[in-house]
């Protein structure tokens, strides 16, 4: 692992966190949906000064979340602009949010490589499908977590947050695209930690 690599991963955070916390479409989302990567990112930080370290591909994916959601929290995931995809594909909503929660899906490579490093799973079936069963709890926990926010922060405010643009299996669809994100991830930490063994 380059010790220049988190750094630098975290300088861009720093520089598109400063540059999107101009003038967001909507403040208090920004709040809330910033809040979530602050606390990421404070983690894996403290994680770091600790001396629990990952590989450069993990926190290379780790970063696509933070980037994802910090571009969200400025729009709103409802309003990013990502029409080429929407017209490509010929949706009729905006997906924006749904390759963010992919992403989610990530944090099950690291996940990995700790339970690796600590030895704290000998059962191979156990140690390839807990990440994902983590990241499944995850992601139920902030659908639960956004459903108190919205319910509690009034109609309009509750919406921007949630994103769900009208559909009413937005929180389902969520959390299975978190739940495949963690099955890639998975799967990339197979291949990869099979490479570095041959």
């Amino acid at each position: 692992m380059s010790k220049k690599f988190p750094a630098m991963l975290l300088g861009v955070y720093g520089i598109l966190f400063a540059v999107l916390a101009f003038e967001p479409v909507d403040r208090g989302t920004w709040f809330a949906e910033n809040l979530t990567v602050w606390i990421i990112v404070g983690a894996l930080v403290l994680l770091y000064v600790r001396g629990v370290r990952f590989s450069n591909t993990a926190y290379l994916l780790m970063s696509v979340l933070v980037f994802l959601h910090t571009i969200g929290g400025h729009y709103t995931f409802e309003k990013v602009p990502f029409d080429f995809i929407t017209n490509l594909f010929g949706f009729e909503r905006n997906h924006y949010d749904r390759l963010a929660h992919f992403t989610v899906g990530f944090y099950a490579f690291a996940i990995a490589e700790w339970i690796a490093s600590v030895r704290g799973i000998t059962n191979k079936f156990l140690f390839y499908t807990y990440p994902v069963l983590a990241i499944m709890a995850v992601a139920m926990t902030y659908e639960l977590v956004e459903w108190v926010y919205a319910a509690n922060a009034g109609a309009e405010a509750g919406m921007a947050y949630l994103g769900s643009q009208g559909d009413i299996w937005d929180a389902q669809k969520d959390m299975l695209a978190d739940t495949l994100g963690a099955i890639t991830a998975m799967v990339l930490y197979v291949v990869v930690h099979r490479k570095k063994n041959d």
